[in-house]
């Protein structure tokens, strides 16, 4: 096991009706005025915005909304939602959403104290140093960016997916309430479940050391989202299934499972997000077409890791049988694994090798992560 320093500053309140308790919370950190951060609508139609207005209200915290996040977030947003932040003196950014109000509420977060582009922390030009205190009430588990420090922009003028992260961005708190999750759709419940593997298998794979009890970690997790996952394709409404669901989703990604490993990166997560900047297709969706692909290119680079999945999450012997079985198990729950069936044409493939490899280059991935590499691993899908 390598050295490593492991901090997670986010407090998380996990639990019915915890978001009746966010204005309370606020007034104790001290906060006065927030912006209020959330996607399309959903909140004010089942209630959930009028409750934490209501919280709000009765904590005397005073908010400034802004609305319209959406999947895969953009930077124009997020310039607008900075330009809102610094002309009405907000003291924090509160983010009712899914991953992507959160990652934008981050953005925002990092760009409100700066008076240069927010952008420059994604393409490395500059260093998160400060940034508003962030907090979040989760609507859907997935990205868990309720625990993390990340955030994931795409910028839609140069048609760039990229990401930054910085333990000042992690929320202070984190409400996770599993019954706010409980109208997500089949849909984005399947590319919830790609995600969170996504984010158990990337440094289980590529770590060049990755303790055993690491190994046992993410194993864990992909069973538990393999069995929650299954229980809520027939039952949405099970409470249990839906919080095992949500909390196994925050320990993906949290920093936990990759301590004390040594070597490991992201490269599904690197293609995908090309995928997704081209073609905006959903995230997990995207996911679930390069997992697979990626998985038989790379197998032969780690062969006994592969086997050890194959058998101790699947029950398989082999290394491509345990590929097979992910794959099938993505189908099964209707996530798309294949380009064509993401609506995505194979004559696009230079294209998004192009603008994977040029992330690949922003993560020093670009030696093993060429333009001809990733062309091959798309051809696979």
């Amino acid at each position: 096991m390598n050295d490593f320093s492991y901090y997670n500053p986010t407090r998380i309140e996990f639990g019915r009706d915890k978001e009746n308790t966010i204005g309370e919370l606020l007034a104790h950190d001290g906060i006065k005025r927030v912006l209020l951060v959330y996607g399309t609508g959903s909140i004010k139609k089942n209630g959930l915005y009028q409750r934490v207005i209501a919280s709000l209200k009765k904590a005397g915290i005073e908010y400034v909304e802004f609305g319209g996040i959406v999947s895969n977030p953009l930077l124009s947003a997020v310039y607008d939602a900075i330009t809102l932040t610094k002309s009405n003196s907000i003291d924090a950014v509160l983010g009712v959403g899914g991953g992507s109000v959160i990652d934008s509420c981050k953005a925002i977060a990092a760009g409100a104290v700066v008076e240069t582009d927010v952008w420059d922390f994604f393409i490395n030009k500059a260093v998160v140093e400060k940034a508003l205190p962030v907090y979040t009430i989760v609507t859907l588990a997935a990205a868990a960016s309720e625990m993390n420090g990340n955030s994931v922009i795409t910028n839609e003028v140069t048609q760039q997916k990229y990401s930054i992260g910085s333990v000042l961005l992690n929320p202070k708190i984190s409400i996770v309430n599993p019954e706010l999750m409980m109208s997500v759709t089949k849909d984005y419940l399947a590319y919830s479940a790609v995600d969170i593997i996504a984010h158990s298998i990337e440094v289980y794979f590529t770590a060049t050391d990755h303790p055993h009890f690491q190994s046992r970690l993410v194993e864990s997790i992909i069973k538990s989202v393999i069995e929650t996952t299954e229980i809520l394709m027939k039952d949405p409404t099970n409470y249990d299934a839906r919080a095992e669901f949500a909390w196994v989703s925050s320990q993906a990604l949290n920093g936990l499972t990759s301590s004390g490993t040594g070597g490991g990166n992201f490269p599904n997560h690197m293609i995908e997000h090309a995928l997704s900047a081209l073609f905006n297709i959903a995230h997990g969706a995207g996911l679930a077409i390069v997992i697979p692909a990626w998985m038989k290119w790379y197998k032969d680079k780690n062969l006994l890791q592969f086997e050890r999945f194959a058998k101790e999450v699947f029950g398989k012997e082999t290394a491509d049988e345990g590929i097979t079985a992910l794959q099938q198990w993505f189908d099964s729950i209707g996530a798309p694994v294949s380009l064509i069936k993401g609506n995505i044409p194979r004559e696009a493939i230079p294209d998004i090798a192009q603008n994977a490899n040029t992330l690949g280059k922003l993560w020093g991935m670009e030696n093993v992560y060429t333009v001809k590499s990733i062309e091959d691993i798309l051809k696979n899908a």
